[in-house]
Order: C-alpha cells, then structure tokens, then sequence
C-alpha cells in the first residue's frame, strides 16, 4: 500500500500528458504469480480482481480515470522447458481489452524473436492505443530487482483462480 505519483499518458497526440489529479491517493498493489499463459488468462484475472474491488466497494475500476491500473510482465518459453525467458514490461495500458491486446502483441513480437534466432531483451514498453502497438520506453542495463517486504498491519492474501467463485 502506498500512495500514488502523478500519471502521464503517450497516446493522445505528439505530446505527453502530465496528470497531478490524483497524486497522494491511496494505492493498493496486487501482485501475482507468473502463473498465467496467456492473455485470455490476464484478462479473466483482471476481471476477477474487478470483480472483488467492486463488490468491496474498493474502486470504481474505471481504467480510463485512472481507478484501476494494471503493468504487465511478459516473458515465453519454449514447449518443455521449465524455465521462463527474459521478461518485458508493459505498461500504460488503459482499457480491460487494451491489456489483453497488448498481451497478445508482445507474446507474438517475442515469438517472432525467439523464431528468427534473436535474443529477447529486457526492457519496458508503453501500450499505444491508437497505433494498436508498443513502443519502447526504457532499456535496463542490468537487471533491476525490486523487493517487497510483508507488512505487519496487512494480512496476506493468497487464492487461485481455479478456486474461486464469485
């Protein structure tokens, strides 16, 4: 839980959009496992997850304010291997089907990669709605590691999609 930044958005004309509307308003981060395989799969959780925070009275889930937003990381791996590939982030993604559509576009660019003999590379992409593609935003140089550590005050929350019913 913390509180939220100011937010820009990419995609409506030639500039970017710097929006201090909602800085300082309590953010809540979910953060799941990178147990789904596919973009149907991250749309079904996203609406799950909707689900929950309206009947809680949480947000709104309004994408397109800002009342729900969601990054994605996408990485693939071959048939038989246990290991995941290199992952990309997403971000900027405003719509419940603009996620699915940018899910779907970079599991196909990362296909096509990893298909031609190219390496996945690490780095972050913006969702531009309009164009219907990504576009790069960062490249990290090494690996950036984020930790999370469990709060006291909040008791953990663990459940699988297979097992819950709404």
């Amino acid at each position: 839980m913390r509180r939220t930044r100011a937010s820009s958005s990419h995609d409506q004309d030639a500039d970017s959009l710097f929006d201090v509307n909602r800085c300082g308003t309590p953010l809540i981060e979910i953060v799941s496992e990178p147990e789904m395989h596919g973009p149907r799969d991250a749309y079904a959780y996203l609406m799950v997850i909707k689900q929950i925070l309206e009947y809680l009275n949480v947000c709104d889930c309004n994408m397109e304010e800002g009342s729900l937003r969601c990054d994605a990381n996408v990485s693939i791996r071959p048939r038989g291997q246990q290991r995941l590939g290199t992952k990309v982030e997403l971000k900027n993604m405003n719509t419940f089907r603009g996620v699915e559509k940018a899910l779907e576009y970079e599991v196909l660019r990362q296909k096509e990669v990893i298909e031609t003999g190219g390496k996945i590379v690490q780095q972050t992409f913006l969702w531009m709605r309009r164009a219907g593609a990504l576009s790069p935003c960062a490249q990290r140089r090494t690996p950036t590691i984020i930790a999370t550590f469990p709060n006291p005050i909040f008791l953990r929350l663990s459940w699988r999609m297979n097992e819950s019913k709404l």
